[in-house]
């Protein structure tokens, strides 16, 4: 005989719950009265479903021994377990739909009043979940009102009925795992509770239920057409249209459009018998026609990002205030559209996107794809058991989001493979929502979906497809292209931003794409700063995966995301020093928000700048304008335009002199550092050699001081702290170069002198830098002369033996016993590398060393400024020729690989240098690329440093 404890089935059924209402639209207020049931809730924490049972639900139980968690939380984040973190692997068996034993359940307790003049009367009221994980059962009162799964989903019951004016007791058991755990594998952290709002809704006689607002856009006449449907009848007006009409009812007037670069809405009423609900209507029409996906008559192109919901401290539990910085960072940055990856988003977040103007892909809170180990096996979207739940997950989505117009596209999830289930979803959504289309990047042969979707396709394939030469199905050849992911912003990078754009915009049906992701998933910590998988003592994680966005826990801009806003801006200049082509890569509006400047550098310091007349260009539009006569040169040196297009006003994302784009264009060029050797090198009886203001150890050649400078361990320099595009993913095709950089030990090179000469006017070392167990090194010649004052270095490099693998670097390193201060010449203000560079302006910089650091959470490589002719710091003057990549930090790269967290670096003497070094200076002639192949595609062959002879000179001077 066996048991089972069935007041706990629900948790492993496969159907979406019982007792919710139909989903329907979602306003975010009314004239009806409302009570937000956030705040703190008393806790209890079992080990398992069963652990209790149910009479914490009864009126008059004692919670006074609970402890308080907050809701909207999870309470994982709030001392009560441990978040868990996995790309893709389920962190429990898998075996559907069952879920262990051991299942976290979190009871929480609500007692609360009915606010003053609450009408009982008619007994109407709702209560709404916005967001639990991942399964609950509800409580009202000591009735048991239902169950459900969905996490990222609204959940309606009725309950006026069950009210009281006082003392109303609302019990919620959430469980951490179900049966929509498995629904649910998103590339996220796991987190149990309660995580968005909990409101109780006054429904009077006669109040709204559902209601549908078509706003379409006639781009031929410039007319739109409202028509809004309603469950209960009543009329709909908008003041500014002189619109006052019945629901159902159709009505054309002229109007503005509403697109993500004019994002016009019109404030309107929907009124019923018992309420009025405020509407914000955007007229715009959704269509595939002629292959493209055009809103309003016109293709677009996404400059995207997706977007994961997360705060450092309360995870998925987001305010509306983080929600508008994250909207207005991306207004800042160029970027128009968001995939909300992948679930839907607090549906405050759409609001935001309405008022600003952002394209959305709303996605379904689906994914399957921990089941890609056992080869989709008993995958649940080809199980028809689990196809009532895919519907109503599809439907909760659609109902409530449906009338926004900033969602364009329905996405039906993310990685769960193909299946009936996927099909019928999207039967459904197409037969409820005409007005938009249909996206899953899983169904490789367009059978459900209006838009071919790919993700992590490089360079090269994405211009097949553009040119037409991508195969498949004959329907998917004839839809638009898009890159739900693509160049994945894990650590530094993505690098190949630029290369991709270009392909973007070379070919119309290429329509954009969406960077993974927006924001780094660290935890705050008083350990590590930030923690990520594996911080937690976590069976199964995938490390530091869950931090790969534009924008750092705290919110702060990454250089990726600098790097992206110029590459996507939506002003382009082109010049040739007399002249400037502006072209206006908008899709809609045209030039009249900007104001446009120019400013003229000697030097890289600013003598003179003014207004430049650009007419307020259409879109898509280019001219010609003739910039000013150069200014009469204050100083010598190379000579440039800096052309910028800026804010004219403030705006709601922006103050005036917001820079939105840039330009720059050299005059006349940089001339390599004047040098003439004037002396040669004397040796003397100390053992050191003696070369102009330079010291030398004579037995090594090896530097020790320029002047009173201390100098440490100033030699060739061919590694640099790998990357996570470095070392790469896995499954990716491309050479993961950090590997074998590794294995051929790039990280401990060896450094054998052959000969110290001290002749004529050059002191000459003749070096092999070469690793432990191979036979290929780099022969290395460093001459030293002097003019007098200044120190002079060239390095001559020629590589020896067979070199299978590009260099992560080429230059120069040595130690100074301190430096705070830094200014250089040079690109700036932020960091650098082949690959991400088109957002290095050129100029003159300042900086702290340690603002030089970029806070990666795992430590790598990072800092370096690209193109400079001189660098100053620590009583040091540098210049080189040609132009090189600068990187100073209070580390050694040794250091910096060795390093998990923030919290492992600390300044101090580099390991087995034998002296002390406050800051490690690098010097490069060359640095390989970055890449994306931490999930995307590595450093394309145009950005990677190859082993070949090389030469490159520096000037060192000392500067008080």
């Amino acid at each position: 005989m066996s048991f089972r404890t069935s007041a706990t089935d629900y948790v492993e059924d496969v159907s979406p719950g019982s007792g919710a209402l139909p989903p329907r639209a979602r306003y975010p207020h009314s004239d009806a009265e409302s009570l937000s049931l956030n705040g703190s809730w008393r806790f209890r924490l079992s080990p398992t479903a069963d652990a209790e049972d149910d009479a914490f639900a009864e009126p008059g139980f004692d919670a006074g021994g609970w402890a308080e968690v907050s809701v909207p939380g999870h309470w994982v984040l709030q001392g009560h377990g441990a978040p868990i973190y996995t790309n893709h692997l389920y962190p429990f068996p898998v075996d559907p739909p069952r879920v262990p034993t051991e299942n976290p359940t979190g009871d929480h307790l609500r007692v609360f009043d009915l606010p003053e003049g609450w009408d009982l009367t008619d007994g109407g009221a709702v209560l709404r979940f916005d967001g639990v994980e991942s399964c609950a059962r509800v409580w009202l009162n000591g009735t048991d009102i239902g169950e459900f799964k969905g996490s990222r989903l609204p959940h309606e019951f009725a309950v006026g009925h069950l009210l009281r004016p006082a003392g109303n007791v609302l019990a919620v058991r959430v469980h951490q795992w179900s049966a929509g755990s498995y629904l649910e594998d998103q590339d996220q952290w796991w987190l149990p509770g309660i995580f968005r709002d909990v409101t109780l809704l006054h429904r009077p006689a006669g109040s709204v239920l559902d209601f549908f607002v078509h706003a379409s856009y006639d781009h031929l006449t410039g007319e739109g057409t409202l028509r809004v449907d309603s469950d209960v009848d009543g009329r709909v007006s908008v003041a500014a249209l002189d619109i006052d009409v019945a629901t159902g009812e159709p009505v054309t007037v002229p109007v503005e459009a509403w697109t993500a670069e004019t994002p016009k809405l019109y404030d309107g009423v929907l009124a019923t018998e018992g309420e009025r609900v405020p509407l914000r209507i955007g007229f715009r029409t959704v269509a595939l026609a002629d292959g493209l996906i055009k809103v309003n008559g016109t293709p677009v192109l996404f400059k995207g990002v997706n977007r994961h919901e997360w705060h450092p401290e309360r995870g998925r539990a987001l305010d509306l205030e983080t929600m508008r910085e994250d909207v207005l960072l991306m207004k800042r940055h160029n970027i128009n559209a968001v995939r909300t990856s992948h679930y839907p988003p607090h549906p405050d977040f759409l609001d935001l996107c309405d008022e600003y103007g952002l394209w959305v892909i709303d996605e379904c809170d689906l994914e399957t794809h921990g089941f890609t180990e056992q080869a989709w096996r008993d995958n649940p979207v080809d199980d028809d058991r689990w196809t009532p739940a895919l519907l109503d997950r599809a439907a909760r989505m659609v109902e409530r989001d449906k009338n926004h117009p900033s969602v364009v596209i329905w996405s039906l999830g993310n990685e769960a493979g193909t299946g009936r289930g996927l099909t019928e979803m999207a039967e459904w959504i197409h037969g409820r929502d005409s007005g938009r289309l249909v996206h899953y990047e899983g169904d490789i042969d367009c059978r459900d979906t209006d838009v071919y979707s790919r993700m992590y396709a490089d360079h090269a394939e994405v211009e097949r497809i553009g040119r037409g030469l991508d195969g498949g199905t004959h329907k998917r050849r004839r839809l638009p292209f898009i890159q739900c992911e693509y160049a994945h912003a894990m650590g530094n990078g993505p690098g190949g931003l630029a290369d991709y754009q270009r392909v973007f915009e070379s070919y119309e049906r290429i329509q954009g794409g969406f960077i993974w992701e927006w924001i780094d998933h660290g935890i705050k910590d008083d350990r590590y700063g930030y923690a990520y998988g594996g911080d937690f003592g976590e069976e199964l994680h995938d490390g530091n995966f869950v931090c790969d966005g534009l924008v750092f826990p705290d919110r702060r801009p990454s250089p990726g995301l600098v790097e992206y806003k110029k590459v996507i801006e939506p002003v382009r200049f082109e010049g040739d020093g007399t002249a400037v082509r502006v072209t206006n890569k908008q899709d809609f509006a045209d030039l009249s928000a900007l104001a446009f400047e120019w400013s003229y550098q000697v030097g890289g310091e600013t003598v003179e700048s003014g207004r430049l007349a650009v007419p307020a260009l259409a879109a898509g539009e280019s001219a010609e304008v003739k910039l000013p006569e150069p200014p009469v040169a204050t100083g010598s040196g190379e000579t440039q335009w800096t052309v910028r297009a800026v804010l004219a006003a403030d705006t709601g994302w922006g103050p005036q002199g917001h820079v939105v784009a840039w330009g720059q264009f050299p005059v006349s060029g940089r001339q390599s550092p004047s040098f003439a050797a004037s002396a040669g090198p004397v040796v003397s009886g100390d053992g050191l050699i003696t070369l102009g203001p330079a010291a030398f150890d004579a037995r090594s050649g090896a530097l020790r001081s320029i002047g009173p400078v201390a100098v440490t361990g100033l030699r060739l320099d061919v590694w640099r702290a790998t990357t996570d595009n470095d070392d790469g993913a896995a499954w990716q095709s491309d050479i993961r170069y950090g590997t074998l950089w590794r294995k051929f030990g790039l990280h401990r090179m060896r450094h054998l002198v052959d000969a110290v000469e001290p002749t004529g006017d050059a002191l000459t070392v003749r070096t092999r830098v070469a690793p432990a167990a191979w036979e290929f090194g780099l022969v290395t010649v460093y001459r030293w002369t002097t003019d007098g004052s200044r120190l002079g270095l060239t390095v001559s490099v020629t590589p020896d033996g067979d070199w299978t693998v590009p260099l992560p670097r080429l230059g120069v390193r040595f130690g100074l016993p301190a430096a705070d201060r830094v200014r250089w010449f040079g690109g700036g203000p932020g960091e650098a590398y082949p690959d991400t560079k088109a957002a290095s302006m050129v100029g003159r910089w300042q900086s702290t060393v340690d603002d030089l650091q970029t806070p990666y959470l795992r430590p790598q490589e990072n800092g370096a400024r690209a193109d400079v002719r001189w660098a100053e710091l620590g009583g040091l003057r540098i210049e080189g020729d040609p132009e090189f990549w600068f990187t100073a930090r209070r580390w050694t790269s040794e250091q910096l690989d060795a390093a998990a967290h923030r919290t492992d670096l600390t300044p101090g003497t580099a390991s087995g240098s034998g002296s002390a070094a406050g800051v490690w200076v690098n010097l490069d002639h060359g640095q390989h690329g970055i890449g994306s192949q931490s999930c995307g595609p590595g450093v394309l062959p145009q950005y990677q440093l190859h082993a070949g002879p090389a030469e490159f000179s520096f000037v060192f001077a000392h500067i008080g």
